[in-house]
């Protein structure tokens, strides 16, 4: 007696089959004159190992994706194309940085496709979006234990935790998005440098409520520290963003533009902070369980800030860091990890002094947290919008050095794909 053919699985019944899932049809061996019944995939390693089971598995693959009518080319993803710098327009390449540049009018899904692919700015990109997702978890954490609808003393720490899941998130999308056009790519920045700004606010805002010495608080500047924070976040965001204007011109004059309107606020949020330490290491410090986080966030601070103005370690070893290890993402990297210990810093001082602070001082106000902030933010928009604009509406200034349509200047012997 002869044995039926071993059916592998069921397939799809097909248009003539009426819907759903119908078991008439099956993929199954059809034995050869002398041949032996074939295996199903009642034991599926001997399928692939036996004389002839891969060829075999390869028909079953080939009969079910006929089946299934799908393309051959359906989950083809072909990733952009990867440029030299002297192949993009100056407006696009980096200080030392030789290879790995994205197309300079990059489409947004070419964009998004190019952060899994190993570029110059692959690392950037996730050095920041991942620490997103970290603040944004700690920040629900803190939702769960702390009282931030009705509790005026957490007003400030709000205003810190939604701007450091703000800037990150921000700076990931900028590198992103970056290479859509040149225009786009100072847009991109505009806004980033618009978000660090903001952050610069919500230390200000944080270090005058809970970092405060003892012996100012009350004190003019306590009462102001916040008006001149808002007024630092401006400048901040204007400076650097003008500094994109002199780049290709004066590329030394913009960054130190550049450097110098984000040192600016950042020297004056941590006058409280300096003053403190100071009476730390001279032994008349209170409060002493934050010392050591804020420590670390100054080490990290002054890391960020050297690495950003320096370009090292590329600027030694050109092309040797174009994917990994260039100073932009140490920079990322060291950003993040002083942003971490600048908030354990700031949760301690908060728990650690409230009694103290709530009974010597009027404690938070609306208007000098969130509004302050819904300000700012308001403030650091349109300027933002103003310079979008000034961009937009002249983009061959000879001022600027920007380039409305940059054109991919490839050698001879590369080929268009």
């Amino acid at each position: 007696m002869k044995k039926s053919p071993q059916h592998l699985f069921p397939v799809w019944r097909g248009s003539g089959g009426g819907p759903g899932w119908g078991w008439p049809r099956y993929i199954g061996w059809e034995a050869g004159e002398g041949e032996a019944e074939p295996w199903g995939f009642d034991c599926p390693v001997w399928c692939v190992l036996c004389s002839g089971g891969r060829e075999r598995l390869k028909q079953a693959c080939q009969r079910g994706r006929g089946a299934l009518r799908l393309p051959a080319n359906m989950l083809r993803i072909k990733l952009p194309r990867l440029f030299d710098n002297h192949q993009v327009p100056k407006v696009f390449r980096e200080d030392s940085i030789i290879s790995g540049y994205r197309h300079p009018q990059s489409s947004a899904l070419d964009c998004i496709l190019s952060s899994f692919q190993m570029t110059n700015e692959t690392v950037n990109i996730w050095t920041h979006f991942l620490p997103t997702w970290y603040f944004l978890w700690c920040f629900c954490v803190l939702c769960s234990t702390e009282n931030f609808l009705t509790e005026s003393y957490t007003w400030p720490l709000l205003v810190y935790m939604l701007l450091i899941c703000l800037y990150p998130f921000t700076s990931s999308c900028a590198h992103t998005f970056s290479t859509m056009s040149s225009e786009a790519r100072h847009i991109c920045y505009f806004f980033d440098y618009g978000a660090l700004s903001l952050y610069s606010l919500g230390c200000a805002i944080t270090y005058g409520s809970y970092v405060m010495p003892e012996c100012w608080v009350n004190s003019w500047l306590h009462q102001h520290f916040v008006p001149i924070a808002i007024a630092n976040t401006i400048f901040c965001t204007s400076m650097s963003c003008y500094s994109r204007f002199l780049e290709l011109q004066f590329p030394h004059r913009s960054k130190i533009v550049r450097t110098s309107a984000f040192v600016v606020p950042f020297i004056f949020d941590n006058i409280p902070l300096f003053y403190r330490l100071l009476l730390c290491f001279s032994g008349s410090c209170n409060h002493t369980e934050a010392v050591s986080s804020h420590c670390y966030h100054l080490l990290f601070a002054f890391l960020t800030g050297f690495l950003f103005a320096s370009h090292l370690p590329e600027r030694l070893a050109p092309g040797r860091f174009d994917y990994i290890g260039h100073s932009h993402q140490l920079f990322h990297i060291c950003a993040v990890v002083g942003t971490h210990f600048q908030m354990e810093a700031v949760l301690a001082d908060m728990s650690s002094r409230r009694s103290w602070l709530m009974a010597h001082s009027a404690g938070p106000s609306f208007l000098g947290t969130l509004g302050a902030l819904a300000l700012a933010f308001l403030l650091n928009l349109g300027v933002i919008g103003l310079f979008s604009a000034c961009l937009l509406r002249t983009p061959n200034l000879s001022t600027s050095g920007f380039t409305s349509t940059p054109t991919l200047q490839a050698p001879a012997t590369a080929k268009d794909e």
